[in-house]
């Protein structure tokens, strides 16, 4: 896992997106300018870039964040017992730099049955050409 302290990330990321992917602060619902993107390509971390989903596996869950079913390869995403806020979750984070991407949940499509419910400013997409 890649590493970087506080200060470089601080330097190189927006404050919102700092606050999301550093302090796993949790944008508002609806909010994320990916949430209805429907073009295919690729989703990465905003980080570091590494590739975490495909718009093939993007799905409307009506949670109000980008949700996909599975991710490019289960490498690629870290897991972590998040019991904050009164709940147990499952946390998602980058497994390169150790973003914080967002939540798991077992309420899925019957494909996968897993959502992984991602902050939109925590992703970078590129287009198919």
């Amino acid at each position: 896992m890649n590493k970087k302290d506080n200060a470089y990330w601080r330097d190189k990321l927006s404050i919102d997106a700092y606050q999301v992917c550093r302090e796993q602060v949790t944008e508002a619902p609806f909010s994320g300018t990916l949430l209805h993107n429907h073009e295919t390509g690729i989703y990465s971390c905003t980080c570091c870039g590494q590739f975490l989903f495909a718009s093939a596996h993007k799905y409307d869950s009506g949670c109000g964040w980008p949700s996909f079913d599975a991710p490019i390869t289960k490498e690629s995403i870290r897991y972590l017992n998040d019991n904050s806020h009164g709940m147990v979750r499952t946390e998602i984070r980058c497994s390169q730099c150790d973003s914080h991407l967002g939540h798991i949940f077992p309420d899925g499509p019957p494909s996968t049955g897993e959502r992984f419910c991602v902050n939109s400013i925590s992703l970078l997409f590129s287009a198919d050409n």
